[in-house]
C-alpha cells in the first residue's frame, strides 16, 4: 500500500512514495520533529511547573474536602440525632467515591483528552458542596458526599497522566512528588481548618461552603492555565485543522486510524485491573502496602481527635493543630524524593539507558522504616501526663513515612507495568479507596476499646509486617518482573 506523510504543516506535499513505507505518508500528521512547540513535552519549563502547581492546588481542594467533614462528626450527630459512627459515613462515602470515579473518568480521558473530563469532574465536585451545605437530612449529606467524591476522583485519576504527558522520567518523579504532596497535605489540612470552622460562629455547614469557594477559585485558575496535553488528541485536532484548510480529506492522525471501542476501554479499566490484581505479585503486595497506608491516613482523622481532644482535653480547633506535624513530614518526604530522583535515580537511569524500577524502592524502604517509628512514638507518648511535644513531633515521622511509601509505590507500579500502567493504577486506586473508606469506620471503636497506646501499637505492628515488601522487590524485583506477562 502506498502511503504519504504530513508533518503537521499546511503546505504538505501530495506525492506518494513508491516504497510502500508506512512512515512516508504525507497525509499522516505527526509532530514537526523533536522540537515541535505544540508537543507538550516541549513546553517551556516555567509553563510545565505552573501547570504542575495549579494541578496540585486542584488536587489539594478535593483531598481537603475528603476530610474536612470529619471535624463536623460530633456536631452533626447531635443535630441529626444519630451516633458519631453513623456520621463518619460522611467521610467514608466521599473516599468511597474515589474507588468508582476512575471507572468513568479514565476512559473518558482517553477518548476526549485530559482537560475536558478533568474540569467536568472538578466543577461537578464543587457544585455538590452546595446541597451538603444546605442539607436538612442525612440522606442529602451522604448521597452528595458520595457523588462529590465520585466527581472529585477526576483530578486524582487524570493529573498523574497529565504530568506524564509533559515531563520525562526524571522530572516526572519530582512533579509527581508535588502532586502526591497535595494529595496528602489536603486531607491533613482539612481537620485543621475544619476544627476552627466548626467551633466558630460559622458552624459545620461552612466546611462545605469554604470547600466550594476554594474549589471554584482554583478551578477557574486551572481552566485558564492548564491546556490539553494528551498527544493523540492534540494531533487529531491538528489533522482536523489541516483537513479543512487544505480540503485534503485524507489527512489524519495516527489516533484516527483505529477507533477505540467501549469494549477495549471496559477491558482496560474493568476486567484487566482485577485480572492483574489477582495474578501479579508485584501489584498485589505493593497495592496492599499502599492501601494499608492510605487507610491509616484516614483513620488518623478519627484517632487524632481521641488522642488530643478526648485524652488531653483540647478543643476542636487546637486539637487539630497536631496534624501540622504530618504536613511537615510530607514536605520533607517530597524534598527527599526530589533530591534522590535528581541524583541517584537519574544517574542509574543514564547508566542503564532506561528507567530502573527497583531504584524507586530505596525511598520506599526509608519511608517504611519511618512510619512504624512514628506510630510507636505516637502511641507511647500519648499519656496526658507526658508533655504534648513528643507526641506531636511523631506526626512528622508519620507524614514522611506515608508520603515516601505511597508515592514511590505509585511510581514503581507505573515504571513496572508501562503500557499496562493505567490498568494497574485503576486496580490500585479501587482497592486503596475501599480501605480509605473502611478504616475510619472502626477507628473510634478500636481506640476507645484498646486505648491510644495499644491501638496505635497494633497498627504499628501491622505496618512492620508489610515493611519487607519494598526490600523484597529491591532485591528480586527484576527477576519477578521477567515472569510477568503484563510488564512488557
Amino acid at each position: 500500500m502506498q502511503r504519504d506523510r504530513t508533518n503537521g504543516k499546511l503546505d504538505e506535499k501530495n506525492e506518494t512514495d513508491d516504497d510502500g513505507d508506512e512512515g512516508n505518508d504525507p497525509n499522516l500528521v505527526d509532530w514537526d520533529g523533536e522540537d515541535d512547540p505544540g508537543n507538550p513535552m516541549n513546553f517551556p519549563a516555567w509553563k510545565k511547573w505552573m501547570i504542575t502547581i495549579v494541578a496540585g492546588l486542584m488536587t489539594f481542594s478535593v483531598t481537603f474536602a475528603s476530610s474536612v467533614f470529619s471535624t463536623a462528626t460530633t456536631v452533626t450527630s447531635q443535630v441529626f440525632g444519630v451516633s458519631s459512627e453513623v456520621m463518619i459515613l460522611g467521610t467514608s462515602l466521599f473516599v468511597l467515591g474515589f474507588a468508582f470515579g476512575p471507572i468513568v473518568w479514565s476512559p473518558f480521558s482517553e477518548l476526549y483528552g485530559r482537560k475536558l473530563p478533568l474540569f467536568i469532574g472538578f466543577f461537578t465536585f464543587a457544585i455538590f458542596q452546595i446541597p451538603v451545605a444546605v442539607a436538612q437530612n442525612l440522606q442529602t449529606i451522604f448521597i452528595c458526599r458520595f457523588l462529590g467524591g465520585f466527581a472529585a476522583s477526576a483530578p486524582l485519576g487524570i493529573i498523574g497522566g497529565l504530568l506524564a504527558d509533559i515531563f520525562g522520567p526524571v522530572d516526572r518523579g519530582i512533579a509527581v512528588a508535588v502532586f502526591a504532596s497535595a494529595t496528602f497535605i489536603g486531607p491533613v489540612a482539612g481537620p485543621i481548618v475544619g476544627g476552627f470552622i466548626v467551633m466558630s460562629h460559622l458552624g459545620w455547614r461552612w466546611t462545605a461552603w469554604i470547600t466550594l469557594i476554594m474549589a471554584m477559585f482554583f478551578g477557574i485558575i486551572g481552566f485558564i492555565v492548564i491546556p490539553e496535553t494528551l498527544a493523540p488528541v492534540l494531533l487529531s485536532r491538528r489533522a482536523k485543522k489541516i483537513r479543512f484548510a487544505t480540503k485534503n480529506w485524507a489527512v489524519h492522525a495516527k489516533a484516527d486510524e483505529n477507533e477505540v471501542s467501549m469494549k477495549d476501554l471496559a477491558n482496560r479499566y474493568l476486567l484487566k485491573p482485577f485480572q492483574m490484581l489477582a495474578m501479579e505479585p508485584i501489584l498485589i503486595l505493593v497495592t496492599l502496602y499502599m492501601g494499608f497506608i492510605y487507610g491509616f491516613l484516614y483513620l488518623c482523622f478519627e484517632a487524632y481527635p481521641i488522642a488530643f481532644q478526648q485524652e488531653r482535653g483540647w478543643n476542636a480547633g487546637v486539637g487539630a493543630l497536631p496534624f501540622a506535624a504530618i504536613i511537615v513530614g510530607v514536605a520533607f518526604g517530597s524534598c527527599f524524593i526530589a533530591y534522590f530522583t535528581k541524583t541517584r535515580f537519574a544517574r542509574k537511569m543514564e547508566e542503564n539507558g532506561d528507567v530502573v524500577p527497583e531504584e524507586r524502592m530505596i525511598p520506599m524502604i526509608v519511608g517504611g522504616a519511618l512510619l512504624p517509628i512514628g506510630m510507636f512514638w505516637f502511641a507511647w507518648t500519648s499519656n496526658p501526663g507526658i508533655i504534648w511535644v513528643p507526641q506531636v513531633i511523631s506526626g512528622a515521622f508519620i507524614g514522611g513515612g506515608v508520603l515516601l511509601v505511597f508515592l514511590q509505590g505509585l511510581n514503581y507500579i507505573i515504571d513496572v507495568y508501562k503500557v499496562n500502567a493505567n490498568s494497574a493504577i485503576a486496580a490500585n486506586t479501587f482497592f486503596r479507596s475501599w480501605l480509605g473508606a473502611g478504616f475510619p469506620m472502626f477507628a473510634n471503636y478500636m481506640f476507645q476499646r484498646l486505648g491510644v497506646p495499644w491501638a496505635m501499637s497494633l497498627l504499628g505492628f501491622l505496618t512492620l509486617a508489610l515493611f519487607p515488601v519494598p526490600i523484597v522487590f529491591f532485591l528480586y524485583g527484576e527477576k519477578i518482573r521477567k515472569l510477568s506477562k503484563f510488564t512488557a
